[in-house]
């Protein structure tokens, strides 16, 4: 089973880089995007006998105190295959 973890930037906080990459876009004639926001994931492989109960408990630990920084970030779980 994998996991995949979805990082980003909490909609309140300020963007520097989903910024200038907007900027660039709309440099290179994309004018129709309006906002950027950048992110991160990482797909994490769990053991075989992993059950899904205790996956989703594990990544979710994992993602709350490793993977992202909850005052200025939220992240997404997805469990696949």
């Amino acid at each position: 089973m994998t996991a995949r973890v979805f990082v980003s930037l909490k909609s309140t906080v300020l963007d520097p880089q989903g910024q200038t990459v907007r900027a660039a876009l709309n440099g290179l004639g994309y004018r129709g995007i309006s906002g950027v926001r950048q992110g991160k994931f990482f797909d994490i492989t769990l053991a075989p006998d992993v059950t899904p109960e205790q996956a989703r408990r594990d990544i979710e630990t994992v993602a709350h105190e490793v993977l992202a920084n909850p005052v200025i970030e939220e992240y997404r779980i997805e469990l696949l295959d």
